[in-house]
This record gives structure tokens, sequence and C-alpha cells, in this order.
């Protein structure tokens, strides 16, 4: 329910929602008939909270604001800013100019005023006016300490705009000139007076690797110490392991098992084995590692690890949710080594489809560590210096797992189409270029393989409706698939009216290969909700999963690390018992979720953000390179253009881009030239230059490479091409 009420209150925030009835509106989100009443349960539910309000001829309205509107300022380097609203309301976010500001800093909580500014294209238009700061988005900030003469200063970084923060005391030999520092804010901004601070902690050099890791660490409260508990805990589960002595567990050490990972991975938690029944269907065996088994609930280990939510992989820096005497120690499934795991084993016929599943506890030796790479080469027929045994088992699990994969799509899996960077540093940590990420077929062999592991074990859990974290990810809301729509007939694309799961595949296959490739893979990936942690039951919309779980990643995922404790009640027949302890209420099922979920989107944020610094700090030495682009977004203040190379977006301000006045049209989707007629559309290819870089504010600063217009145009150019075309828009607008 909690997922209707969201997409009730999102499609009624969007600009172009009119007030409808509810069977109206349950058509327009894609309601079926079965959960229709689901869906007037939801409706009640937020009328009674006063979210909703029902008028008398049953339309369904959001209620009015008292024209206050309480949300999460976004600054800009402009000096104006953006509000986007805690809750869905009728004004969606809201403009705020430099002078209405108030002083607030970016990601301050504000209250403000909606002011109506007039009319576009028939719908009213609001400003705000900020009217009071309710919570500081922080007063620890992250950046460079300055100096002009003597004045001392620090520019924060990060996403968003941030003014500089004054410095009244820099204690001699606390920190120099150009040093990465964290500081703590002493009094905020107000009116034309800045924010001033005081440093709390000296990171390094700037420009160096290492002062860029930790300022990144710093900026997002990344954890790295382990508490003394943890760190004993992990070292009595260390010393006292011996799997010789295992008691209750199939002893599989003598069975051909494999693992394939990266080549610098050192937490191996999955481990595939393959072999054929004797009536010629396939058992494949996926073997995770069974950290739950040193990791009891509760325990000083597993608070760390909850609160942790997760491991962080930043660019050669990971940040473990377990000690590393259990990450990459006894729980990591290393070769030649006993190791305990959790064994799923899958029964399947020649086509790939699931016949039956076994669970159970186990001791396994992995017979051979494979890189993606060197699995390729196995596949592609290099296999001189690999085991018989091992060459045989990759040619078996490409068989399998192909036959998976063409089930998988025929039931509607997506699979997107966008490709990683992977980023190549010198010696002394710095970035000097990158490349298109290592994708050979070992990696789905692997991805369809966990896949599968992790839906058999959602669908055990529900056989026994025990309450546990799911991995959920909610169909897209009919609104947004209407954009999409609209964004690929722009593209020249025929699409379907309705816009379903195996359209959308239809359309992936459709621009494989061509110029809108990339374009249309990312509008696809914007258009779907965010993939997240929690109890509700409404499966996953990508992997067209009914029953989801994350299982096969517990020495890096906490919500893995619960699964597998009511894996083991399962193995242990103890799963129909009253009163468990490992099956939690669905109310701490729901918080941990949301922890996890958030923990998880830090992680990828952070090493996001970090790869963009280095990346930016080594374009700042290439100032007037040419890359190749491709646009990736359109606003009235700029064109954003995305280098597919370096997985980087910059910006191409308007007045860049030619001779010509130049405006966003958002019903075309297009930046269009007033008098030229020249136009910039998503998904077209650009080749731009390098104009400057931003590191504080993580931008990279474009421009074409050649002008789209080249001469500024003359007065009759203006007056055939401008006057003209205004005096017709007018005449169709009466």
């Amino acid at each position: 329910m909690e997922l209707l009420k969201r997409q009730i209150l999102t499609s009624l925030s969007r600009r172009d929602y009119t007030p409808q009835p509810p069977r109206r509106l349950a058509e327009s989100l894609g309601i079926s008939q079965h959960d229709y009443p689901e869906f007037q349960q939801a409706i009640e539910h937020l009328r009674q909270n006063n979210q909703i309000i029902v008028d008398s001829k049953k339309n369904i309205t959001l209620p009015a604001m008292g024209h206050r509107v309480i949300g999460t300022f976004r600054a800009s380097v402009r000096g104006f800013g953006f509000i986007v609203p805690l809750e869905k309301n009728a004004y969606g976010d809201l403009y705020v100019a430099p002078t209405d500001t108030a002083g607030a800093m970016n990601n301050d909580v504000v209250i403000a005023r909606a002011v109506k500014k007039g009319m576009r294209d028939g719908q009213t238009r609001y400003s705000g006016v900020i009217l009071e700061i309710v919570e500081r988005g922080g007063n620890r900030f992250v950046g460079t300490l300055q100096r002009n003469a003597d004045t001392w200063y620090v520019q924060p970084e990060g996403k968003g705009f941030f003014k500089p923060i004054l410095i009244e005391d820099v204690p001699l030999g606390s920190a120099a000139e150009n040093d990465k520092v964290v500081i703590e804010i002493v009094s905020f901004p107000r009116g034309s007076d800045p924010a001033v601070g005081a440093i709390v902690e000296t990171i390094g050099k700037a420009g160096q690797y290492d002062s860029e890791l930790y300022s990144i660490i710093a900026l997002y409260n990344l954890p790295t110490e382990f508490p003394e508990d943890c760190r004993e805990q992990a070292r009595r589960a260390s010393e006292a392991h011996d799997p010789d002595r295992a008691v209750n567990r199939a002893d599989l050490s003598d069975q051909v098992i494999l693992t394939i990972d990266p080549p610098d991975a050192k937490d191996f938690d999955d481990a595939i084995s393959l072999t054929k029944t004797r009536d010629g269907h396939w058992r494949l065996g996926v073997h995770i590692a069974d950290v739950s088994h040193f990791i009891p609930l509760d325990s000083p280990l597993d608070t760390e690890a909850r609160r942790r939510g997760n491991s962080v992989y930043l660019p050669l820096k990971v940040l473990p949710m377990l000690p590393e005497v259990l990450s990459n120690g006894i729980c990591s499934l290393q070769p030649k080594q006993k190791r305990f795991a959790k064994s799923a084993y899958i029964t399947y016929d020649a086509e790939g489809r699931v016949l039956g599943t076994e669970f159970d506890n186990s001791v396994i030796r992995s017979t051979a560590r494979l890189t993606y790479l060197e699995a390729d080469k196995i596949l592609k027929g290099r296999a001189a210096g690999f085991p018989g045994e091992v060459v045989a088992l990759i040619k078996d699990m490409e068989t399998l797992a192909r036959a998976i994969e063409a089930r998988r799509e025929a039931n509607g899996m997506l699979h997107l189409d966008l490709p990683e960077t992977e980023l190549i540093f010198d010696k002394a940590g710095r970035v000097i270029d990158a490349e298109p990420a290592e994708n050979s077929y070992p990696h789905t062999i692997i991805e369809m393989f966990m896949v599968e592991a992790n839906e058999a074990v959602a669908s055990l859990l529900d056989r026994f409706n025990v309450p546990f974290l799911r991995r959920i990810h909610p169909d897209p809301d009919a609104f947004t698939t209407q954009n999409l729509a609209r964004f690929v007939k722009l593209c020249g694309l025929k699409v379907p009216r309705h816009l379903d799961r195996n359209a959308i595949q239809d359309l992936l296959t459709a621009v494989k290969g061509t110029s809108a490739e990339y374009a249309v893979n990312m509008h696809v990936l914007r258009s779907m909700q965010r993939a997240e942690y929690s109890p509700l039951h409404i499966g996953h919309f990508a992997l067209a999963s009914k029953h989801y779980c994350h299982f096969t990643s517990p020495i890096r995922r906490y919500a893995d690390l619960t699964v597998h404790r009511l894996l083991n009640c399962y193995i242990e027949g103890r799963l129909a018992k009253i009163g468990l302890e490992e099956v939690l209420p669905e109310a701490d099922l729901i918080e941990i979720g949301k922890n996890i979920t958030f923990t998880e989107q830090q992680a990828a944020d952070a090493e996001k953000e970090l790869k963009t610094v280095l990346i930016l700090q080594m374009l700042s030495n290439r100032i007037g390179d040419e890359l190749n682009c491709i646009v990736s977004g359109l606003t009235n203040f700029g064109v954003f253009v995305q280098c597919t190379k370096y997985g980087i977006e910059g910006m191409i301000e308007p007045g860049d881009l030619g001779m010509d006045e130049w405006k966003f049209d958002q019903r075309a989707q297009a930046v269009i030239g007033k008098y030229s007629g020249e136009s910039i559309h998503l998904g077209q290819p650009m080749k731009v230059k390098i104009a400057a870089v931003s590191l504080p504010g993580r931008q990279l600063f474009l421009t074409p490479a050649e002008p789209l217009v080249a001469s500024r145009p003359t007065a009759k150019t203006r007056k055939n091409k401008g006057f003209k075309t205004n005096r017709r828009k007018q005449r169709g607008r009466r």
C-alpha cells in the first residue's frame, strides 16, 4: 500500500495532472481490477491523513498549501535556486530568485511562500520566496583552504553550489594554503555577511589521490575504522574457525567449484558448480559464503553491519561492511581453502526452465579462482594452461546461462546497455586515461546464476509467508512511460500506445547499434523507479520477477545477511515455528530497508563523485581538447552532454552554441535557435572542446568544436525567420 500511496501522490503532483475520479486515476496508473480494492484503501488513507482532497464530484486533487511549501533548497552558481518539496503538492519544484533565498545554503530545509508568476502553456507558474530556514543541510563541509590578502576562506566542494565560507582564525601550523580541510560552521550567512567556519581536520594537499579520497569519505560521512568490540568479535571468530570439524554440513570439498570475479577482487562470496543428473537435467549449485554463521543477530558485528548497510567500493579503495579478517579471510571463498557456505541447488531442463530447488549448509573448497577475462578466453577456445575439468565446467555454464537468459528475456526481463568506464591510474594515483569496462559474456553467466538463486530463495520464503527484506523494483507509472514514449517519438521511432515491458524490450532492441542507443537506454533508466529494500511484496519490474531478494553477497550487503538467517531456519527445519528471533517484525524490516537503501545510494554517489573528481583533475590539464559526446539534457540555461569515454557530463552555455538566441522548447524537447532554426535534440552526437573545469563544483564546461551558427543573423534573416514565425505562433494561440 505504501508504494500505491507514493504512486498516487507522484501522479497528482505532476504539472499536467487534471482532477479526476478514482477509476480514471487508477486506469492512468495501470492499476488492474484485481488491485483496485487496495488502490481504494490507499486513496482513503491519504484522504484521512489530509494528503489528498476528494471533492463533491469525487475528483482527487492535492490539498491547497496555503501558498506555503516546505522543501529542500538546491542552490545554483548563478545565485538562484530551486525548492524541492518534501511532500508532493500542486506547485512542484519552485524557482527561487537570488534576492529571495534569505541566506539559505544548498541542502537546507526551508519554508517558502509560493508566489504566482503568470501563465505558460496554459498552466499557472509559481516561484518561491524563502521565509524561514527550518534545518540546515549540514554544518560540516570539505573544501580547499585559500587566502586572499589577509582573508582565509574555504570553497565547499560537492554537488550543488555553495558560497565561500570565511575562516576567521587559522592557527599556526594547523593548515596551509591549498590544503584540503574539514570545517564546521560557526555562524551561518545573514544578509550579505558570509558564513563563518572553523577548521576541525586537515586532510592533506589538494590534488593528491589520498586527499581527494579522504575528502569524499568525510563529505559523505562514510565509516572507516571498526569499533574495538567488532574487531575483537572478528578475531575470535577467525581463531575458532575449523572447517574440518564442521557439524551438520554437506561436504562438497571434492567437487569442482569455481569462482569468477574481477582481477582485483578479494572478497569472493559466490561460487558455482554444475552437473548433469541421471535423467539429463542440469543441476546448478550456487554456493554463497555463510557469513551468518560467524555473525549472530544483534552481536556487535551485526549492529555495525546494519549501520553500514554495505561495503563501499571507491576507485583504488574499499570500505568493507565487515572487518577484513572476515571479508577477505574466513568468509571469502578462496581457492583451495575449505569454507562454510549456504548452497542453493536449482534443477533445469534443457530450455532453462526451473524443475526444482534445494538448499543446504555446506563446506566447499573452490577448485580455481578465475577472472572474467580468463573465463572468456576459455569460451573463445584459448584454454591452454587450464585444467580440463575447469574448461568443461565453464563451457557447461555458458550453455545453461544462455538458456536461462533466453527464458528470462521471453518473460520480459529488461537489459539496459549503458557502458561503464574503467579508470586508468599512474603510480601516483592520478587518472591518466579511461577505457570501457570489460564486459565479456562470463559477466552475464554469473549475473544469470545469481538472479536465479536470489529468486529461488525469495520464492521459498514466500511459501512460508514470513516477512523478509526483498529487493523491490516498482513498475514505472503511466505518466513516466508517456513521457518516455514522447521522447522516443521525437527520436523518429514508432512506439505502441501502451509502452509496457515487452514494448520497452522491442525498443531497446530497435536502437541497439544506432546513434540513439545511449540516449534511449538512458531515458528508459530514468523512466524507472529506483530499486530498494523493503518487505513490501511488489516484485522486480526490470527482472520480470514476482519473488526477489538479495541472497548472493552477504559479505558486502546487510540485506543478504538477514535473508541467510531465515534460510538457515528453513535448513534446520525451524522456519514454520512461531517466535523465531530471526523473523523480524515488518515494521523493523521497513526501517532497516530504508537505512540500507540510503547507504547503498550514498555508496554509489560517493563512488561516482570521486570518479568525477579524478577525471576532472585529468581534464583540467587538457583545456582545448576535443571530446565526442551525446546530448543528455536540455534546459534554458544550458545544454548537457555526456562524454561516453570518460563517463562524465558537461555543460555548454547557450551563448557558446553559436550566433543566435537559443531557447529550450519543452514540447519539442529541443534547444532551438530563434533566427537560424538550428536545433539540438536529446541523443544527438556532438563534438565539443573542453573550455574550463571547476573542481569544487564538480563541473565541466564545454563549447561546440564548431559553432552551430557561425555568423550573426542579418536584419533580413530576422524578418524572414523570426518575426513571421512569431506572428504565426500568436495567431495559433488566438
